[in-house]
């Protein structure tokens, strides 16, 4: 049963179908010919009994005269009409013709017999030639009827139309079969386009499954890959909004004792003989630490969930890189970097968020610091072309990609990523041991 719903079925049936109606018409149009020819040959004469007949009673015409041949003629032509004949004496001369239309020669030489002959085989009219008698030096007669009273075939007849019902029949079956696969053809199509289109949740649609074929369970089969697609996206929506959750309490909840923390150590940096007490420095600024971190975890959550609040404004993004920096030098001076700025200014304004531009300059300045402590040195210039206005930060680190008890986790440079290209800006980051480079560009248009 499954196989009679194939498309393989279908086709072999296009085909079986194809030869029985062939066998059909061709059993027709022999029936109609063999009936038709039949009554043409009761209508026209028989070629070959013509000529069997004109040798026959030419051999046995004797005692030859004029008079003789010429009853002969006469009697030919009351059962032919139409025909012609002439006579061909034993000395070559044209004795006798009859109903002859064209200019025969007087007298006939080998050649010209041998010319006549080849002129008139198998042409129209239909020519017969015999010796009279039992003796070939008596001469020869001619017959000639044109062909079209003589029998014809059922090609000579009806070839044409022979030709034509097989030529309908191969039509047929070539647009019976361009049909067929043109159905086959559309529905891949409309899979294919299924393929293409995209729900609002950004998945495929499904397929309106109206047969039960090879295509059709591929439809079928489309669809339950889609089926399963959502599922499996509904299940990793799920997970993922599980997991913000998780890491937005465990931030509200880390915060509380760390602000706990920090209280403290701040009541024991005011005791007497602990104020300059390193262990308590460090643990200060492993608290601090782990507060930008805590800060960078939630703001990360808040990007990839779309909830963190975007505000863009035209921006001098030179004076704002320059006052971001300016908040950053003691911080750089305190660690001993020696700091180079070339600032230019950009003919066009930047549409920033300013809150995000900060955030990307903080997270930036903090990795300097804690990657390129060694090389104690940062720069921070722009640089402007026809296409692209630039800001450059670079340092001479040991790169990004060297272990460090400095390397954090790389959420800061995952939240530069997304607001630089939630902002419509490009930036790319080249570090290696002789030091780091990070550009923010932004395209002239």
């Amino acid at each position: 049963m499954k196989f009679l719903k194939s498309l393989q079925a279908k086709y072999m049936l296009i085909i079986v179908t194809a030869i029985f109606f062939v066998q059909i018409i061709t059993i027709l149009v022999g029936i109609f010919l063999t009936t038709t020819n039949q009554t043409i040959r009761d209508e026209k004469y028989d070629s070959s009994q013509i000529e069997q007949a004109w040798h026959d009673e030419a051999s046995k015409l004797q005692n030859l005269s004029k008079e003789k041949i010429e009853h002969h003629f006469a009697t030919w032509k009351n059962n032919y009409p139409d025909s012609s004949m002439f006579w061909i004496n034993h000395n070559g001369k044209l004795a006798l013709e009859m109903n002859v239309e064209e200019d025969l020669p007087t007298r006939w030489t080998p050649s010209e017999t041998v010319h006549f002959i080849k002129e008139r085989y198998d042409e129209d009219p239909f020519t017969v030639i015999a010796f009279l008698g039992s003796n070939q030096e008596n001469g020869f007669i001619v017959f000639e009827l044109p062909r079209k009273y003589l029998d014809l075939t059922i090609y000579d007849e009806y070839g044409n139309i022979l030709l034509i019902t097989g030529v309908l029949a191969l039509i047929l079956f070539i647009s019976v079969s361009f049909l067929f696969f043109r159905g086959i053809r559309k529905r891949l199509l409309s899979v294919q386009e299924a393929m293409s289109i995209r729900d609002v949740d950004g998945l495929p649609i499904q397929i309106d499954v109206n047969k039960q074929d090879e295509i059709g369970q591929l439809e079928h089969t489309f669809n339950k890959m889609v089926d399963e697609l959502k599922e499996s996206k509904q299940k990793e929506q799920e997970e993922e909004q599980l997991r913000r959750q998780l890491i937005a309490n465990l931030s509200h909840d880390l915060r509380t004792p760390l602000t706990k923390i920090q209280s403290n150590l701040y009541s024991l940096s005011k005791i007497d003989n602990l104020g300059e007490n390193r262990s308590i420095e460090s643990m200060n600024q492993s608290v601090q630490n782990m507060d930008e971190l805590i800060e960078n975890l939630m703001s990360y959550t808040l990007l990839t969930a779309s909830k963190y609040k975007y505000n863009p404004e035209e921006l001098d993004i030179v004076r704002f890189v320059r006052s971001s920096l300016a908040s950053w030098y003691p911080v750089f001076e305190e660690e001993k970097f020696e700091i180079n700025v070339e600032l230019t200014p950009f003919d066009k304004k930047w549409m920033v968020d300013p809150l995000w531009m900060e955030r990307i300059l903080d997270n930036l300045f903090q990795n300097v610091l804690r990657h390129a402590k060694e090389g104690r040195y940062v720069e921070v210039k722009t640089k402007s072309t026809r296409n692209v206005d630039a800001i450059i930060i670079s340092d001479h680190g040991k790169g990004m990609k060297q272990a460090s008890k400095e390397a954090g986790s790389g959420i800061g440079l995952s939240i530069v990523d997304m607001m630089v290209l939630g902002m419509n800006l490009e930036w790319d980051i080249e570090t290696n041991e002789q030091g780091t480079t990070v550009k923010i560009k932004r395209m002239n248009k």
